[in-house]
């Protein structure tokens, strides 16, 4: 049997070129000003990143292959052992951008953490979206 989980597509409409955004937004760097589930920032460490995942510890994040299509999917490794995936993806929207996030609802989540999480996600994007496009008019 396949089993498949409750998800939620959380977007955001960017009046910057995608490329840019997902320029960006790609950079682990910039992370920390926009994305704030991952804490105070990352740290390089081989392939992949650690973030201080404040109450559960530190967490592990793999990202994808830099690319040309948008696609920013990361894997988040908590302490437990247990393996996040995050669909992530920027898109050309006309001469902009939408940046579109996979929320999942994950086993043994309650809605309301889950409604949370889907919160939590769209304030990281309207953040992203407000950082990008303050760049364009500064």
């Amino acid at each position: 049997m396949i089993t498949t989980f409750e998800t939620r597509a959380i977007h955001v409409s960017i009046a910057c070129e995608w490329t840019k955004v997902y320029a960006f937004a790609s950079n682990p760097h910039n992370m920390a000003l926009w994305a704030s589930g991952l804490g105070s920032g990352l740290k390089p460490s081989g392939d992949h990143w650690l973030a201080d995942g404040g109450p559960i510890g530190e967490v592990k994040v793999t990202f994808a292959a830099e690319n040309d299509l948008g696609v920013l999917d990361h894997w988040v490794e908590m302490p437990s052992g247990l393996i996040v995936y995050n669909a992530f993806r920027i898109v050309q929207n006309g001469d902009g951008a939408e940046a579109i996030f996979l929320v999942t609802r994950l086993p043994g989540m309650s809605a309301e953490q889950f409604e949370s999480d889907a919160r939590h996600v769209e304030k990281d994007l309207r953040r992203l979206k407000q950082l990008l496009e303050e760049q364009i008019t500064a």
